[in-house]
Parts: structure tokens; sequence; C-alpha cells
């Protein structure tokens, strides 16, 4: 009971966060680099934390997802809050604090790692990880310690110069040559702990197979997106960031877990089908305007009538290849139904249909026992 007052608690103090950014941006004429967006890009982790506090108040996910959110805030606020003293000459209060507060986006490196190693039910697999998850606390630990050693110099500096994003702009690390060090251990056990995960994931069945599918699917996602942001820019990282904390909330609260390989299908056949019709498309606007001696509206006409067409039978063909192989409950459901219907569509005799509806649903749903009631005609 007491966690479950708490949590709202920590929703009330991000709600007032995100709320105080807004002032904030706007009186720095929108300049800074931090803003309400981050507040927006916090959601999907604040109410994943808060459902996960709320419905298993003991499993510490949906509460690392919620001091995430909030500290990663307070870092955009007090970014927000320095340069409008440093930068732009407003007098306000305790502004040495707010220059130090900035680094408080550190815990995004320490904290988000942890939902992945104690997903889904806030415990580690197996003892094998104990060491590996003392080595990341420990790592982490020290990484946080040097940063406020660093950070100390917003105190201690005679004079207060900060970036865009109100932080020191004189910061440089104490960690010096055994910063790779650090880097390499953190990336190295977090490259560990996924791996691990996938293979769990392999050698599990049932419903944590489903978890773990959920998962591997927003860490999927995730990893798209990055690399997308990183090559080609956009608003890719966002999808990245919604997709993990929401696909980890439903791994967790089992929120209807088998629609994941109805999804994974989807997505997976809609995406193929739409490269096929874009390159269809632009194949025969290419081949009329440039190789035969239409205009360009003909082309164009010509491409979206070819892709129309397209359209229904690669989409079907495109669907069943893909149940096939990610949603093979869906595909072989199918193939019992076409084949139940072939059996039976010029059968007479009524026991014969009561048997191949009988091995049909056998075959489709494996029940211990199977029934079939009819009724007799008056």
């Amino acid at each position: 009971m007491k966690g479950r007052r708490v949590a709202p608690g920590l929703v009330v103090m991000l709600a007032l966060l995100v709320a105080a950014s807004i002032p904030l941006y706007f009186a720095g004429h929108a300049k800074a680099t931090n803003g309400p967006g981050l507040g927006a890009l916090l959601v999907p982790f604040a109410l994943v934390g808060f459902l996960v506090a709320r419905h298993q108040p003991r499993n510490p996910i949906g509460w690392i997802f919620l001091v995430l959110s909030c500290l990663f805030m307070v870092s955009a606020d007090a970014g927000m809050y320095s340069i409008l003293h440093y930068r732009f000459g407003r007098q306000l209060p305790f502004p040495r604090v707010a220059v130090a507060a900035t680094q408080a986006w550190i815990a995004l490196i320490v904290l988000l790692p942890l939902p992945i190693v104690l997903f889904p039910d806030g415990h580690l697999p197996s003892r094998r990880w104990r060491s590996s998850f003392r080595l990341y606390l420990l790592i982490t630990a020290a990484f946080a310690v040097w940063t406020a050693i660093d950070d100390w110099h917003a105190f201690t500096d005679k004079v207060v110069k900060v970036d865009s994003s109100g932080e020191l702009a004189s910061l440089n690390s104490s960690l010096g040559p055994v910063a790779p060090v650090f880097v390499l251990l953190y990336v190295g056990i977090v490259a560990a702990w996924i791996g691990g995960k996938i293979h769990e994931f392999l050698r599990s069945s049932g419903e944590r197979r489903q978890q773990l599918k959920w998962l591997m699917t927003g860490g999927a996602i995730s990893c798209i997106a990055l690399v997308l942001t990183l090559s080609l820019g956009g608003g890719f990282a966002f999808a990245g960031i919604v997709a993990l904390p929401i696909s980890i909330g439903i791994g967790i609260l089992k929120y209807r877990l088998y629609d994941i390989d109805r999804l994974i299908s989807r997505t997976i056949s809609y995406a193929i089908v739409t490269t096929g019709l874009v390159s269809v498309f632009i194949g025969v606007v290419l081949l009329t305007t440039r190789v035969l001696p239409f205009s360009s509206p003909v082309g164009v006409a010509a491409s979206t009538l070819a892709a129309a067409a397209l359209f229904n039978p690669l989409r079907l063909r495109v669907q069943r290849l893909v149940d096939r192989r990610f949603n093979r409950s869906r595909y072989s459901a199918e193939r019992t139904v076409e084949a139940l219907a072939l059996r039976l569509r010029n059968a007479v005799d009524v026991h014969a249909v009561e048997t191949g509806l009988a091995e049909a649903v056998t075959a489709a749903f494996e029940p211990t026992s199977v029934g079939v009631w009819t009724r007799s005609g008056s």
C-alpha cells in the first residue's frame, strides 16, 4: 500500500517538472537545446513506470522508470534555468546549484539497462548474473562519483560559463585515460545482458517466451530507430524511445501477450509490401517517362494503377509467407480450416462432418477432449 501511495507522488513531481519547463523554455526565447519536448519523450517511461509500480509495487522496474523520468527532467529544467542566469543575464537564485543539477541526466546511462536484466519480474534470471550485476553497479557508481567531482567546479570556479544545454562549458572529465576502460566494461556488461536475454528467449516456452518476445521486439525497434537517427536524422529516435518502455510494460503486465505474433507478422508483411509497391511505382514511372515516349502524368497514373492492382495479391502472398515464419499458430489454423472446408465441401454424411470437425479442432487447439452436439430435425 505504501508503494501505491508513493507512485502518484512521483508522477505529480514529474508533471510539475514538465510544467516548469514550459515557461523556462520560452523565457530563454526557445534557444535552449532542452525543452518541453523532453517531457513528451519521457511520457512512455513515466506511464509504464506508474502502471507497473501500482500493480506490482515490489517490482523495481516501475520505480526505475519513474525515478529515471524525474531525474532526466530535473536535468532539463536545471539546464534551462542556468541558461537564463548565465547567458541571458536573468538574476535567479541558486544558479550554481542549477548548473550542478544539469548532470542528473547521468541517470539515463545508469538506470536504463537495469529493466533489461531485471525483466520481467524484477529479479536476476539466475545466480550467474550476480557477479556482472555487482560489477555494473560498481562501475556506474564510480562513474557517478567522478561526474559529481567534475561538476563540483560549478561551486568552486569564480566565473561560470555554460553551453547551450546549461552545463559547464569548461567541464573536463577527470577520468582521463581510464575513461575508455569504463566505457568498454559498461558496454560489455550491457551486451552480455542482452545476449543472455536472447539465450533465455531461445530456451523459453509458453508465457515467459511471449514476455521475452515483447522485450526483443521493443529492443529491436529501438536499435533500428537509433541507427536510422544516426544515419538519416529526423524523428526516428522518438519511435525507438517509445517502443522500449511500452514493450516492457506489456510484457510485465501480461496484457494480451499472444498478440505479439500477430503484431510482428503484420509489421513485417506491410513493410515488405510497402517496399515492393514503392519499387514498382518508381520502376513504372522511370519506364514510362525515360524509356517509353509517355508524359510524366501518364507515367504516374500508370504507376498508381499498377501499385493498386498489385496491392491485395501481393499482401495476401506476403502475409502467408510471413505468418508461416513468425505467426505459425495463425498459419496452421488457416491451413486446418482450408483443409476442413475442402474435405467437407461435398460431404453429405453427418457422421463424416462430425468426425472432420472434431479432427480439425483437435489439430488446431489440441484440447484434452472434443465433443460435438447436433440437433436432430423435427
